[in-house]
């Protein structure tokens, strides 16, 4: 019988891949897409403390959980990263992407860059992506575009999108999403990639 020189694939921790970008850089379209195309991702749910909205489900949308369970889980050390937003909290449970990453699976994060940065502290080894629209006039019209937000709304939208881009570099890849399909195939390829780097096979 032969033996093999390095294990399958399926032997290693799955990976960690932090995903950010400005409102309107289609993170969320992006994504789905990426998750059209390959298996084995599991997309990390984050926790609130604010009230759900109508149509939204617990443990599928958001774990809302009150402000005391939030604040036990953080004395805890159940919380990868968390922030205050609004007078809510938001933040990843940490359990969840400790076992599916043990599991196999390559956990998803989509979150700003804040939180990002604390994620990148806490899990030195996770992949990180910043998401950008392929021009600031571009990114006005996807977000005039929903219809859902008057000027002034919008324009803080964007002021925010110009402050979160300077931290694309802080990021290990930067992906222009100017196409969905091609923006997805560039992350399928990133994680493919990722999965070959040498270190995943030391040990194994």
């Amino acid at each position: 019988m032969e033996q093999a020189f390095f294990k399958d694939e399926k032997s290693h921790k799955g990976l960690l891949i932090v995903i950010s970008g400005p409102s309107g850089s289609g993170k969320g379209t992006v994504l789905s897409r990426v998750f059209e195309r390959r298996t084995g991702l599991f997309y990390s749910v984050s926790a609130t403390t604010r009230a759900p909205r109508p149509g939204e489900i617990n443990g599928q949308h958001y774990y809302f959980l009150t402000r005391e369970e939030f604040e036990e889980k953080i004395k805890a050390g159940g919380m990868l990263e968390y922030a205050q937003y609004c007078g809510n909290y938001y933040g990843t449970p940490r359990r969840a992407v400790e076992e599916k990453r043990a599991g196999g699976l390559d956990v998803v994060l989509e979150i700003e860059v804040q939180g990002a940065a604390l994620v990148k502290k806490a899990c030195p080894d996770c992949v990180t992506i910043f998401i950008a629209p392929p021009s600031k006039e571009e990114l006005e019209r996807r977000l005039r575009g929903r219809g859902t937000e008057d000027d002034e709304v919008i324009k803080k939208r964007l002021e925010t999108a110009v402050s979160e881009i300077e931290h694309a570099f802080d990021y290990d890849y930067i992906v222009v999403n100017d196409e969905v399909e091609k923006a997805a195939e560039k992350i399928d390829s990133i994680i493919t990639a990722e999965k070959c780097r040498s270190s995943k096979y030391k040990g194994l």
